[in-house]
């Protein structure tokens, strides 16, 4: 398996330090840097190109956010994944259409860590199950209640955890272009944009 760089965003240095030490644990990821906010972590990427980036959201000088949306734009060969506490739920479509890539709250265990780190690195989104089973739940209305056949749900629960269309595929012993039409159809009824916002609808309005 490749090295994966990381840097490691946050304004807490005992939090920094910490994960940093579960991180040079796992054999494949390589701590590049840390930073205590985006302005400084705007400067180290300049000399010190990064694979993944471990990002706060609410960090003193340059939020996450702010820091999000310049990365995306001067260096979109790296991805992010926003680092939450419960209470910053609501800036996930904030950091969505700033572009990252996976949510993880900042309970989050070594395992869990290693798999959104690898899945976001290989080309998919991330979201731990602590973070969707703590987003708040819509009560369906005639503008959200949409009805998705069984094995829509099945390749929406699929897309959640993570798989790519052909691991989708596989799992569920389909052809590729059967999961292509079954995620057309699911960003169809959903007016969802991109995966992640595909995943979080289908959390907030119980489809999966």
């Amino acid at each position: 398996m490749e090295i994966i760089g990381i840097i490691i965003a946050d304004d807490h240095v005992i939090f920094r330090k910490g994960l940093r030490t579960v991180l040079n644990e796992i054999p494949f990821i390589k701590v590049i840097a840390e930073a205590a906010d985006g302005n400084e972590l705007l400067k180290i990427l300049q000399k010190n190109p990064a694979d993944v980036i471990l990002m706060d959201i609410n960090m003193h000088g340059m939020n996450g956010i702010e820091a999000t949306r310049k990365i995306t734009e001067k260096y979109p060969e790296t991805d992010v994944i926003a680092l939450t506490m419960h209470e910053e739920i609501g800036y996930f479509n904030k950091m969505i259409e700033v572009g990252a890539k996976g949510f993880l709250l900042k309970k989050t265990n070594r395992e869990q860590l290693e798999a959104a780190i690898r899945t976001v690195f290989y080309g998919d989104t991330y979201f731990s199950e602590e973070f969707a089973l703590s987003i708040p739940k819509s009560k369906p209305t005639k503008k959200n209640n949409i009805i998705i056949s069984d094995r829509e749900k099945d390749v929406l629960k699929l897309i959640a955890k993570g798989f790519s269309n052909a691991e989708i595929a596989e799992k569920l012993h389909l052809s590729k272009r059967t999961v292509d039409g079954h995620k057309s159809r699911l960003f169809d009824k959903t007016n969802a944009k991109n995966a992640p916002n595909l995943i979080m609808f289908a959390i907030k309005n119980g489809l999966i």
